[in-house]
This record gives C-alpha cells, structure tokens and sequence, in this order.
C-alpha cells in the first residue's frame, strides 16, 4: 500500500529511489560508468575529478534509498579533503580564466569603499552602532554621547582581532548604564562564540570569559549586579550529537567564577529547546522566550527567583515590552497577520488580555515603547511602514518613509522623543534616520554616500499566479532603458522559508549585474513572513512544494513579460534558499541556465543527523516520520537527479567552517549532478571555502571574492561578457 502511494505522488521517477535491485543496480553502474568517464580525462582541464561511487542502499518505511556518495560526508577524510582540493581547482581554471573577474572584483571594492552606519541602540546617555568605513574587513561597533550630532568613539575594533579579519565580534549587549559591553568573539565564520565583558570607559575587556555562547541572547540585571544568557553544553562533557543542543539559560554574578553560574531554565527539557532572554526596553525586568518551533514559543518574565508564565502552550509567537506597570505583547496567536495586546505585570493570565492595536492589512513585524508610544514596524505587501500609537491604541501617524524600501533597527528611549532607525532599498544605501515625536519630523541624519549613479535604475513589484492560483509578489530591479525584448540575462533570487521576510534592501553587489544590462528579481515565496503566519505555514512541512512552484510562477513571469528568455535565466539562493535552487534544478531544468545554490541543504532525508539541522523538523520534517518521508523524498534534490538529464550550469558554493549546514550536501550534490549531466557545454562545479562558515561575520575581502565568483559565474554561463558556455571556456 505504501509503495503504491509513493508511485501515485510521483516518488517512483526518482532514480535513486526503487524497490527494484535490477534498477538501482543500473542507477549505480550508470554512475560507476560516467565516473570511469570522468577518470580517464581526470587531467584535462575544465573536466571534472573522479569520484568513487560505492553501493550503499538503506532501507526507509520499507523502501530503499540509494546513497552512493554518503563517503563524502566524512569531512576529516583524506579522501574527501583531496577529492574537495581537485573539486576547488576545476572550479577556480573555469572561473579564473576571465579577464571580467578581475573587473568585477574591482567595482566591487569601489562600490564598497563607503562609510556605512547602521541604527543606533540608544542605552543611558549612549548610542551604540556599527560602522564599517573603507574596505574594513569588520565593522567597527561605535558609540556617541546623547545624540547622533556628537562624535563618533570606537568602542570595539574587531580589526584588530585577528591579522586576516577571520574573527569577528557576532552579536552585543551593552549594560543599562552603556557602561559596560557584552559581546562574542569566534574564528573563520563557525559562529562559535565565546562571550567577552568589555569595559567602555577603560577601553579594555575584562577577565571573564565564557565559552559556548553560539548565537548568545543576554538580559542585564536591572543594578547590573550580573546577567542573565544563553550557552551550550562543554562538548568535551558530553557525546558529540548533543553538543549542538542543550541550550541552556544561565545567571552569572560580577565577581564569582564562572562554575558558580547557576542554570535558571532548560534543565531536563527537550535538547533541541531554543531559549533567548531579553531586557524590556527600560531594563527593569528581563523577558525568556523558548520554543520548539519556528511558528511558535512561549513567553516568561523574570520575578523574583522564577520565570512566570506569560503565554504557555498558544499556537502563536509572542514578543513583549513593558512601559510602567503596562506590559504590551506582540503576537500572531488567533491573528496571523499580527496584534497588540495589554495587560498589567501582576496580572499576567490571559483572561486579563486586551486588544490595542488589532490584526490589519499589514504584517506588525516588531514593535519598541519610545516616548511613552507604541512605534509599530509593519509589512505591507513585502515592504515597510512605522506607526506611531498613544498607549491606549489610538494611531496617532505614519512616519513619511524616503520611499518603498525596509526600516531596520526602531530604537530610542522610553521617556525619550526620538525614534532612530534605518531605512534602505534596492537602489537607495542605508541611511539612519531620526523620527521626533512631538513634531512628528523624519531627517535623516547620517547617509552612507556610494559614487555611483542610481538614478538610472528603476525597481518595479509585479504580480504572478502561482500554480494553485496564489498570487505572488516580485520586485524587478534594471537599468532606466533596458527594452523589454526577451534578450536580457536575468537573475532569479528566492528564499521561502522560516517565516523570513525579504524585502528591498541595498547589497553593492548587484550594480555589478545591473550596470552590466542585467536583470536582478527577488520573488516573495510562500514559506516566508511577507503576508503573516498563513503564508508561513502554506509553505512549510507537506506544503513545501508551493514553495517551488511559487519561484517557477516568477520565473515564467520574468519570460512571459519579456523580461528574459530560459537561455539567459539563473536562479540564486543561499541555505534555505539553496535548497529552493537544488530542487529548480532538477524539477524544472529547462526553466534555467545557471543556478547557484549556497551554502545548502540538499539531502534532505539525512539533513537533520547533522549539525544543528533538528533544530528545523518543525519546518521541514523528518524522514523518522513516515509520512514526512513521503514528502522529503518527493523533492530532495540529491535524490532527484537522474542521469541523461540536461542540467543548468551549476554552481555549488559552501564552507568548511559552516556549523549551522553541513558542506556535506554541496559535495554530495556535486558529484552527484556531474555523473548525471548530459550537456559537457553546462558545467558543474564545486566551490568549498576555507575559513568561513554559513556567512556570519565574514571578513570583506572574502565577501568580494565570494561575490566575485557568482557574478563570473552567471555573466559566463547568460552570456554578459564575451561568448557564453563552453566555448570562451575551451579558448
């Protein structure tokens, strides 16, 4: 019965799926075949290296999956160490060959060679921001006296971290006097923090120092007596597969070692837990949310010795800030597109709730208390709004943004008149801009200056209609007097996923593209948080296939208005949006010419064995479940190529330091895709980067090489510099 539901959904055309030995036998060989190909050439430039193909069959609800690359997840293999190296050069012959590279590489430092301010956190009589000013590898982290008119002090350097900018400073938390400063530290992109106390006013860090804090959440104590954060498990105390879990909250106290750290929640829960502390916007009491659950979490406040429950067991996510007595919770239960509620601190019950600001049109994507309002960050069809309410509810304005573009960043003071944040879009650099609350005057105080003309590009949203009818938003961003004749190389861009939104913002990158006649579109996938919960959960679990067929939509979009034609379109993503690409690829390989897939999931059925990946089976599922199975198998890429298929040209780009997705899946993918691909002229190639990991804290020359690589890539392979495919590549 299970094996003919698996053919009724379609499973059974996956080549490495069959309950046939005669058949995955000739799968195997198949693949031995082209290996034996590929070894006879293995010198030749511009021809991929061998790669063994063993027989390893695994059976999963009662029907066998064939892995013939699971070697390659061995990543402390020699094998696999010298099989990546000759994967690296066939890669760098193919990509270095160009003399546009070079080109590239330099508009890149030029586009980039700018003082760039993000929105400041206003603490005490501080603001805190980030500035990266030049080519810096880092940005710097910043302070400034009262306002945003005083001079600009360096608080940290993470330059000066390490000679090669490999060790960035990952995330900070200044004191609520913004006298002291806690912050990560960790090496070549593993996001492996260890925490750091930095005093402000002697300019130096403490002795404290505190390991395993990956992606570390801090809430001060109100007298800044000690602190309240998250870390994990020793990995030397406990066994390999669960030092990626187990994330715990602590209390440290100033002036007592740190094996006295007292661990306030998460002991004898669920290991795959995510707990995250805050501070309420005027520090006076410290906030927990711990979920299970990307769609959802629950809510506590710190009082006294405990964590009283707030919202327990809701099907929703929920934030909260705090004004006086007042606490204002933020939460999509029983609102998928968002709302307010009210309640006072000593009458935390649900019973007590009251709604303040109720679910609109648009999505409440964050809120902050400033000046004793309510300033609403909202999503309206995938790009931003603030509003301003009284306490009571009453919208009071809507602050005259400089266009469609995203906000980033609401900060000021609870009894303060100013709100900062940032504003961007495609073609429009950050700026930090001030919002008066009395006057209600927006300025902008600080613009990141870029010497290049963005006047001559224009950025339009159009509309598609998914296959089951969804209509779904695209942004198009090109040159003024580009001609809509079907002959423009364009780009695709997707992530949908996680309830993530993504909306216009400004990456230097893409005037490389742009000023060469490209086309760059981003689509807004269900899966994502563009329209609220619904449109997260639409494209989530069983559902995830909208997801794919949400970026087709777009992509037929893109050639029906003449934007392009498949001959000059590629399709980009980067984790989740890399397993967006890998499933474009091999569901629908006529739509494209070039794919880049980053830093991405692609098996999908061992996914979670690795890394911090069963922290996502409420997103994606698991193959332990049988009718998750069903699902995953329908699409992972890896187990969907089929040999005799003519593929895009394929770029698989990851990093050896990437603790959240392991490079296991860019190399199986890889030799899996160059056994199959039956068109020579569309390569495939493998690009494993070292000291780097998922993208975080990553240093700016490798930031322009990284880009360097894709934009080569996809002029090569649309056609935007010289001759396209194979034969530039054989000259």
């Amino acid at each position: 019965m299970f094996i003919s539901l698996l053919i009724h959904n379609g499973l059974s055309r996956s080549p490495i799926l069959s309950g046939s030995a005669t058949g995955r036998a000739s799968f195997c060989a198949g693949l031995a075949a082209a290996a034996g190909l590929i070894a006879g050439c293995a010198d030749r430039p511009g021809v991929a290296p061998a790669t063994r193909v063993e027989s390893h069959d695994e059976v999963i609800h009662g029907v066998t999956v064939a892995d013939p690359y699971r070697w390659l997840e061995n990543a402390d293999d020699y094998e696999v160490q010298r099989w990546t190296e000759r994967q690296n050069a066939l890669t760098r012959s193919q990509l270095d060959q160009f003399s546009e590279r070079a080109a590239i590489v330099s508009q890149l430092e030029k586009l980039n060679d700018t003082t760039t301010t993000s929105s400041p956190m206003v603490v005490g009589s501080r603001l805190f921001f980030t500035r990266r000013a030049g080519l810096q590898n880092q940005p710097l982290l910043c302070y400034r006296e009262n306002s945003m008119a005083g001079e600009a002090k360096i608080a940290i350097d993470p330059n000066k971290f390490s000679a090669d900018g490999t060790v960035a400073l990952d995330w900070w938390f200044p004191s609520p006097d913004g006298g002291f400063i806690i912050y990560g530290r960790s090496s070549s992109g593993d996001e492996q923090s260890t925490l750091y106390l930095h005093d402000v006013g002697a300019h130096a860090d403490s002795q404290l120092r505190i390991p395993h804090t990956r992606a570390c959440s801090v809430a001060w104590e109100a007298r800044s007596r000690g602190f309240f954060y998250t870390r994990y498990p020793d990995p030397a105390k406990v066994k390999p597969e669960e030092a990626a879990y187990h994330r715990h909250v602590y209390y440290h106290k100033f002036g007592t070692l740190l094996d006295a750290d007292e661990r306030v929640f998460g002991e004898g829960r669920a290991k795959e837990e995510w707990n995250d502390v805050k501070n309420t916007s005027d520090f006076k009491h410290v906030l927990l949310m711990n979920s299970l659950d990307w769609a959802k979490n629950d809510l506590y406040i710190r009082k006294g010795d405990k964590f009283e429950p707030i919202a327990v067991g809701l099907d929703g996510r929920f934030d909260a800030d705090a004004y006086g007595q007042q606490l204002f919770i933020q939460t999509n239960w029983q609102a998928p597109r968002g709302r307010i509620l009210t309640t006072e601190i000593d009458k935390l019950g649900k019973e007590n709730w009251k709604e303040l600001i109720p679910q609109g049109d648009g999505v409440i994507d964050a809120f902050a208390m400033i000046g004793g309002k309510i300033v609403v960050h909202m999503l309206q069809n995938a790009h931003s709004k603030v509003r301003v309410y009284e306490r009571t509810g009453e919208l009071l304005d809507e602050v005259r943004l400089p266009g469609i573009g995203t906000v980033r960043g609401l900060g000021g003071k609870p009894d303060g008149d100013t709100v900062y944040f940032s504003f961007e879009s495609f073609a429009y650099p950050p700026a930090v801009c001030t919002y008066d609350i009395k006057s209600r005057e927006m300025k902008i105080v600080e613009k990141t200056e870029v010497n290049f003309d963005f006047e001559k590009y224009t950025t339009n949203q159009i509309w598609t209609r998914s296959k089951d009818g969804t209509r779904v938003p695209i942004f198009v961003i090109h040159r003024k007097d580009m001609q809509l004749n079907g002959t423009n190389p364009a780009v695709l861009y997707g992530y949908g996923g996680f309830e993530i939104s993504i909306t216009p913002t400004y990456n230097p990158q893409l005037f490389v593209w742009l000023s060469r006649g490209g086309v760059y579109a981003v689509a807004n996938l269900r899966g994502g948080g563009e329209f609220g919960a619904a449109w997260h959960q639409a494209g989530r679990l069983d559902k995830k296939q909208n997801v794919f067929d949400d970026f087709y939509a777009a992509a037929e979009k893109l050639i029906a208005d003449k934007y392009t034609r498949p001959e000059r379109l590629g399709c980009y993503g980067g984790s989740n949006g890399g397993l967006l690409v890998g499933a474009a690829v091999t569901q629908r390989p006529e739509l494209w010419r070039a794919a880049h897939s980053a830093v991405p999931l692609l098996d999908m059925i061992r996914y979670h064995k690795l890394s911090i990946a069963r922290l996502w089976i409420p997103e994606y599922g698991s193959a332990e479940d049988a009718a998750q199975f069903r699902s995953l198998i329908a699409y992972s890429p890896y187990h969907n190529v089929k040999p005799g298929v003519c593929y895009p040209a394929t770029l698989l780009s990851t990093a050896e330091s990437d603790s959240r997705v392991d490079p296991m899946h860019a190399r199986k993918m890889a030799a899996m895709m160059q056994a199959a691909q039956n068109c020579k002229e569309h390569p495939v190639l493998l690009r494993v980067e070292t000291k780097a990991g998922h993208g975080a804290g990553k240093p700016l020359n490798k930031q322009i090489e990284t880009q360097a690589d894709h934009w080569t890539f996809m002029g090569w392979q649309l056609g935007v510099f010289g001759s396209s495919g194979a034969e530039e590549a054989a000259r």
